[in-house]
């Protein structure tokens, strides 16, 4: 560890500290975000910090826990978790010396309700205003652009964003006209169960793997328009497709309307180990979403080894360096010959051994611990600067 990680260290000791995001990893539909904001929690409880994450709380959840030595607070649901936050927060306005507020579209606007004193960093995964309309109609749209805009840049002009890629901060600085201090803090990777790569690619018929949220924007439509194409190719090709959310019923309306059962396997949400062993053994994993702040599935599935196929668009084209740990297409290419000249490059034993070594030194480059040292250098930073309480 370096000097300056260790200072960051030593200076986060005894940190009062909130986490403020819009769900936990336990949440049923958690996701990137999710994780993000939970590995910082954590590793920073164990730097010394007292950490509060402050999250929703779905059916059956404790309001109260402390996992890790992090305490947990949930309050209210998808929307009402927003004022009800805001509210716990003044109460105890006094009692944080910095605070984390994760933006999941918007953030949740903690300076309103904190002593100027007390830092706070915006986390920003991707923008979100092209995507309001595919969740909302019309009128909340544009109440969400007006929110993650021009109200996030006057409530936190005094304060930081963290983004968690080069597509982001552009985004930032272009879309959301953010003009104050930014800084890249990239998602980690867990080491795999299996990273040596021994179980990547069977042989014979092609196995594809999605690992994803079933959500508007990751495209499902476009993922089983890929998988009928590549089925008439191959037929004895088969697509796994891992995760939940509220298009579960969708995408499973979808198989069975195209006649993919059988060839699309929709497994919902499924243990670590199972997910682990499902991407290990696949061809290559797909990504369809029409935009990302980042790409944590793609690096996942980079630490096993096996590469992705996905569209050239923020997020996922720093996750995947094209030709080279995976294949980017863009809007005006055919995602089915993209997809086939990669299962074609991979059929070569060389080419696939070399593709899937540079997966994985790819994936190694981002880990958790380092980036919890960056995020407790900048609270260490920012809260010797303006003093404690």
């Amino acid at each position: 560890m370096s000097a300056c990680a260790q200072a960051g260290d030593a200076a986060v000791t005894g940190l009062r500290l909130a986490v403020v995001n819009w769900r936990d990893p336990w949440h049923p539909a958690a996701g990137g975000a999710e994780r993000y904001a939970w590995e910082l929690a954590r590793r920073l409880a164990e730097r010394g910090a007292h950490v509060r994450y402050v999250t929703c709380k779905a059916p059956g959840q404790k309001r109260r826990d402390r996992i890790e030595g992090v305490t947990f607070i949930r309050l209210g649901g998808r929307f009402t978790v927003y004022p009800l936050v805001l509210v716990w927060m003044l109460v105890r306005r006094r009692s944080f010396d910095a605070v984390i507020d994760c933006q999941n579209g918007i953030p949740f606007f903690s300076p309103w309700v904190l002593p100027r004193r007390v830092p706070v960093f915006c986390v920003i995964h991707h923008v979100h205003d092209t995507q309001f309309g595919l969740y909302f109609p019309s009128w909340l749209a544009w109440l969400g652009q007006k929110l993650e805009g021009p109200v996030s840049r006057w409530t936190y002009r005094r304060h930081a964003y963290v983004v968690v890629s080069p597509s982001t901060l552009r985004a930032v600085r272009e879309r959301l006209a953010w003009t104050g201090p930014a800084y890249v803090i990239p998602n980690g990777s867990l080491p795999p169960a299996s990273a040596d790569g021994s179980a990547l690619g069977p042989v014979g018929d092609p196995e594809l793997v999605c690992v994803t949220r079933l959500v508007p924007h990751k495209r499902l439509d476009l993922l089983l328009d890929l998988a009928e194409r590549l089925a008439e190719r191959h037929p004895g090709l088969t697509l796994h497709v891992i995760g939940d959310g509220p298009e579960a019923a969708a995408l499973a309306d979808g198989i069975a309307g195209r006649g993919l059962d059988g060839t699309v396997i929709a497994h919902g949400y499924v243990p670590e180990g199972v997910k682990t062993a499902l991407v290990a053994r696949a061809d290559l994993h797909l990504s369809t979403s029409q935009g990302e702040g980042w790409g944590l599935s793609v690096i996942e599935a980079a630490a096993l080894g096996v590469p992705t196929v996905a569209r050239n668009v923020d997020g996922l084209r720093d996750a995947v360096r094209d030709g080279v740990t995976g294949w980017l297409t863009s809007a005006d290419e055919d995602t089915t010959e993209i997809t086939e000249r990669a299962l074609k490059e991979l059929s070569d034993p060389v080419r696939r051994a070399r593709v899937a070594a540079a997966c994985r030194a790819w994936a190694a480059e981002f880990d958790w611990e380092r980036t919890t040292g960056r995020m407790a250098g900048l609270l260490a930073g920012a809260v010797g600067h303006r003093g404690r309480a």
